[in-house]
């Protein structure tokens, strides 16, 4: 459980244990604080914290040498300066990612050490232009090193701070031969992030990853869903059907927590306005899940018409209120890229 997670652990063999109140719910740093800064980079981690986030979350995914290196994706032409460096220039090209067409640069046609070269942009930056001022300062982080930022966030705050990392695409990497499950539970070997109350949170879109997951270690598993679709490991299979009491009770097999989109929880209608809330949660919580919501973004574009506040799609909107009417839900935690306005609602 999530209150668990932050009782008395280790975050590695060689820290000390410490011991916090659990809130709730807890706050999920959005590739940190990616509203502030770019995206899953040092300085938009320790901004996370340092605003009071609980967790930090890290999207993993590999690079040609076998390293887990922390990005959105796999393509980085959008959240770094690949696209300028010619001696990269070459590299461009289009890949299918689990059935979609992709053209761009991918982390598996890079060693560790070609892609550490590169710096990290602003993914948004006609909605950001205050964290794109930030852009080529920061380098691309590994799993290593975000682990070492919440440990050593922890002995600097006194709090607990988990790392909630997700594994992307990790059926498109096995099949270039890239295994990222080994790798992964590699690297929570050498953290001492294996066991049931570890200060970690494992997700992921596919469902085998974490069935497999979860026969080898007893970390905390969350299985992530969205409004459409459903797990590229599963054809056929959709996150609607995976939403019902009885795809509840199947992840609850192997997961401890669902990561759903918003819109799973709060439906909208065309005109973007928020509706009634769903059964999930309540059903989630029948089934013994933990419910997760993700994703609380500050800007206008990203909230419900009724939260909105002037017609400028980059401007902030009422986050404050939406954040407000999702907590009175009983999610048990949230993602946000604003997680100071996420730890001030709470």
């Amino acid at each position: 459980m999530i209150a668990a997670m932050l009782t008395v652990v280790l975050l590695s063999s060689s820290q000390p244990a410490m011991s916090t109140l659990s809130p709730s719910p807890i706050v999920i740093a959005h590739r940190g604080a990616s509203g502030e800064r770019p995206e899953h980079t040092r300085a938009a981690y320790e901004l996370a914290i340092d605003q009071g986030a609980d967790f930090i979350e890290p999207d993993l995914v590999m690079t040609r040498d076998g390293h887990l290196v922390v990005r959105h994706e796999n393509e980085i032409g959008e959240t770094t300066d690949v696209a300028d460096r010619p001696e990269f220039a070459a590299r461009r090209t289009t890949r299918d990612v689990d059935g979609v067409p992709i053209t761009g640069w991918f982390t598996e046609d890079f060693t560790l050490a070609e892609l550490k070269t590169l710096r990290a942009r602003e993914r948004l930056p006609a909605l950001r232009p205050a964290s794109a001022a930030f852009d080529g300062r920061e380098p691309i982080l590994t799993f290593d090193e975000v682990i070492v930022i919440a440990r050593d966030a922890s002995a600097r705050t006194g709090r607990v701070i988990g790392v909630a990392p997700e594994l992307k695409h990790p059926s498109h990497f096995a099949a270039l031969g890239l295994p990222m499950e080994d790798v992964f539970i590699a690297a929570l070997e050498r953290h001492g992030l294996t066991g049931a109350h570890s200060p970690i949170l494992i997700q992921c879109f596919e469902v085998g990853t974490l069935e497999r997951l979860a026969a080898r270690i007893d970390a905390p598993l969350l299985q992530l869903m969205q409004a459409h679709g459903g797990p590229a490991d599963r054809p056929g299979a959709t996150y609607a059907e995976m939403a019902t009491p009885h795809g509840l009770a199947e992840i609850a097999r192997y997961a401890g927590y669902i990561g759903v989109q918003d819109l799973m929880v709060v439906p909208r209608d065309d005109a973007g306005r928020a509706l009634e809330a769903s059964a999930l949660i309540d059903n989630a919580h029948a089934a013994g899940l933990k419910v997760v919501v993700w994703t609380f973004r500050a800007e206008n574009v990203f909230l419900p018409a009724q939260y909105r506040v002037g017609d400028v799609s980059a401007a902030h909107g009422d986050f404050e209120g939406w954040l407000e009417a999702i907590y009175a839900l009983g999610v048990d935690a949230v993602f946000s890229d604003f997680p100071a306005a996420a730890v001030d609602v709470r």
